[in-house]
């Protein structure tokens, strides 16, 4: 028997799918595994002022648990911890014996993660920092050294990603990986008429790393644009 194509598909070139919500609600009912505690500290965090813009999306916790899963991380660094669902994701994902340092502006968003992660067993692999992230990236150089890291997420205010790459990229050792989350911005990088502070911060990481001889990279188009950096 010979099979012939679906005429209806002919016109159709390998290019990026288009995320419909019928599209999303496939990938979540074929590949996404959220437990209870992470849907729960999910849907708490959707009621929250900004919650839905700022938390991750879950398909986005799952591919940084996998991400840390692969590497083997013992030590990895989070820039912006919000209510903790990313931490959580990342912290069960550890290598034995791992720690996740996480730092955030306030304690107000933190403490509603405190509750989940001793109710998934991991808050004693949770070093969480509170401050502001340039000085507590200047600590943990101080504290630990260069290279000190295996793996690095950026996911707080997008002003400051220049920096927090940089400090990011000095901490992680050669090999390691360094993920940064919203490098898409709702789209608003393509706009050149959009020169809000964020936009052009983003815009700006971009191009830098695109250029930047150090690293390899790849810009995901999933969620709001994910960037996997590896230094080395």
């Amino acid at each position: 028997m010979v099979f012939l194509p679906d005429r209806r598909y002919h016109c159709l070139v390998a290019d990026q799918i288009v995320a419909t919500p019928e599209i999303r609600d496939y990938i979540r009912d074929v590949s996404l595994r959220e437990d209870s505690i992470l849907a729960e500290l999910r849907a708490l965090t959707a009621n929250l002022p900004g919650g839905v813009a700022m938390q991750v999306m879950a398909e986005e916790g799952q591919l940084l648990a996998l991400l840390v899963g692969l590497s083997g991380a013992t030590s990895v660094l989070e820039i912006g911890t919000f209510t903790g669902y990313s931490t959580l994701c990342m912290a069960r994902a550890l290598a034995p014996g791992g720690t996740v340092v996480t730092c955030d502006i306030s304690p107000r968003w933190p403490a509603i993660a405190a509750d989940f992660w001793r109710r998934a067993a991991v808050h004693d692999r949770i070093d969480l920092r509170i401050g502001d992230a340039t000085q507590t990236l200047a600590d943990l150089a101080s504290e630990r050294g260069g290279d000190s890291f295996d793996f690095a997420f950026i996911d707080a205010d997008k002003t400051g990603y220049g920096a927090y790459y940089e400090a990011s990229l000095a901490l992680v050792r050669p090999g390691g990986l360094i993920v940064i989350d919203n490098t898409l911005y709702f789209g608003r990088v393509a706009d050149p008429l959009n020169q809000d502070p964020e936009t052009v911060a983003i815009r700006s990481l971009n191009a830098a790393l695109r250029d930047d001889a150090r690293v390899d990279i790849s810009l995901l188009t999933m969620a709001d644009g994910i960037t996997l950096v590896r230094k080395k």
